[in-house]
């Protein structure tokens, strides 16, 4: 059975107080964790003896703690939140279905709005569930010390006289023997850290949010959450940007979001600094994603939280899948440097990895939400801002060294190329006096003979009709930024870019 840490009591705060009038319940300590006796509890928290003393009440069992009004504890931020109607419509009717399971389980990329969608849905929607509870579930510990704050907020001399092991299980079994709450475990990162409290508490209903999209087959609702759509970013960066300062200039609002993607978490950080910063456009904004990208990733306004910007969200999600498949994360730089939509999974054949890995590889990507596979065409989509980041270096960052960055741009090169078909097509006739090939093939280094395509647009990850590379060869490049077609529908840029 799974079993939370342990944690020994901090130093001090078992000091008894002084003898109330009334009658009280007397709690002392020394050892591990229990509680006996109708008129003296005692309660092992050390290698020390101590005394607290409790109402009369506090040691009822869980079952007869009634939830008193106002435990609530969601972290809703309602100017923060726009769209999502049919996600919501969703969660609303799995909840109205008769004999449904009780939980339900957002997931998606890390910024995508999992989060954002639970609490609003939590807060504003007619489910009748109450207490509704907020708990970190990213940890064993978390969750421990979300079912503890649980107890406490119950029964809050218990405070001093339990350890954080001993509240969480008087929570879990007050779970137990109520109905009617809600619970909302929050970024949960393994089934098998709730696997306990979700087979144990029966009466209410969980919402879970993850970045895991392959492992919810028991939920009663699955919601796979995509981005934006075009105009519900447009709406969320305007009214972030024009709190304070209505009226300003938001020249270049619409291609910011494009370039972003339309990932909230994303616009929210560029809109958080350019509210703090009015003199910077939206233009302004994005010239400068282009020129620091690192720099940009990295940090929003004064007052956004360091673990909240995008390159932290996605570190922590690296952290995981180089613990578990390092060539995973090797895998996502790779296919960064190709186009976003519709890279075919047969580029990455000529690999270094076997296959066993690769597949393993791509189906912890695939589990974390970082890529898309499409059955169907054979084919992955990656959000192009996922991308952006996988290829920008960062000296500061494990998975982002100028060195690894450049073995990935290597590497989708040598892939494209052992992907390109031999040169079986004939070359035009030449001018007078040139020299002339049998059979030519345009390749990454070689200037197309028809004017250049645009690449295609990758504002989600939803497929279109191309797939591209944004490698640089290792043959020396022509002086051309522009894009160059291959004969396999792909195109490849021959310089970097910024």
């Amino acid at each position: 059975m799974f079993r939370w840490p342990r944690r020994k009591d901090r130093p001090g705060t078992s000091t008894a107080p002084a003898a109330p009038t009334g009658t009280w319940q007397e709690v002392l300590h020394s050892g591990n964790a229990t509680v006996t006796g109708s008129d003296r509890a005692f309660v092992n928290t050390g290698i020390y003896t101590s005394t607290v003393q409790l109402p009369p009440d506090a040691l009822r069992p869980p079952a007869e703690v009634d939830a008193p009004a106002g435990l609530d504890d969601l972290p809703y931020r309602p100017g923060l939140f726009v769209g999502r109607g049919n996600e919501l419509d969703r969660l609303d009717a799995a909840l109205a279905t008769p004999g449904a399971a009780l939980v339900q389980a957002v997931h998606g990329l890390g910024g995508i709005g999992k989060s954002a969608l639970a609490a609003h849905w939590a807060a504003t929607r007619p489910h009748g569930h109450t207490p509704i509870r907020w708990i970190t579930a990213d940890s064993p510990a978390a969750i421990q010390q979300g079912l503890a704050d649980l107890t406490t907020a119950l029964q809050p001399a218990l405070a001093t006289a339990l350890p954080d092991q001993a509240l969480a299980q008087w929570g879990l079994q007050w779970l137990a023997t109520h109905t009617g709450w809600l619970i909302v475990l929050d970024n949960v990162n393994d089934p098998a850290h709730i696997a306990d409290l979700i087979t144990r508490a029966r009466g209410g209903r969980f919402l879970i949010t993850s970045r895991l999209a392959t492992i919810w087959s028991d939920a009663a609702t699955l919601v796979r959450l995509d981005v934006l759509d075009a105009t519900e970013s447009l709406a969320l960066l305007t009214r972030i940007t024009t709190t304070q300062h209505p009226g300003r200039d938001l020249d270049g609002a619409a291609d910011l979001c494009e370039e972003l993607g339309h990932l909230p978490l994303a616009i929210e950080q560029a809109a958080a600094y350019l509210a703090q910063n009015p003199l910077t456009t939206p233009r302004a904004y994005l010239n400068l994603l282009a020129e620091h990208p690192a720099a940009m990733y990295r940090h929003g306004a004064a007052t956004t939280p360091e673990q909240r910007t995008i390159a932290r969200i996605w570190n922590i999600t690296l952290d995981r899948i180089t613990t578990l498949q390092p060539h995973a994360a090797d895998l996502l730089r790779t296919l960064a440097w190709y186009a976003p939509e519709n890279i075919p999974t047969t580029l990455l054949d000529t690999g270094p990895a076997d296959p066993p890995t690769r597949n393993a590889a791509l189906g912890l990507l695939t589990a974390y939400s970082m890529i898309t596979p499409d059955p169907a065409t054979g084919t992955l989509a990656v959000h192009r801002l996922v991308q952006a980041l996988a290829r920008t270096p960062d000296p500061d960052d494990p998975h982002r060294t100028p060195t690894l960055i450049d073995q990935a741009r290597q590497q989708a090169t040598n892939c494209l190329h052992t992907a390109l078909p031999p040169p079986t097509t004939p070359l035009p006739p030449g001018p007078p006096g040139a020299p002339s090939s049998p059979t030519s093939t345009p390749s990454p280094s070689t200037p197309p003979p028809t004017p250049t395509p645009q690449p295609p647009s990758a504002s989600s990850t939803k497929p279109d009709s191309s797939s591209a590379t944004r490698a640089s060869p290792a043959a020396p490049p022509h002086t051309s930024n522009a894009p160059t077609p291959t004969p396999s529908g792909c195109w490849v840029r021959t310089t970097p870019p910024p």
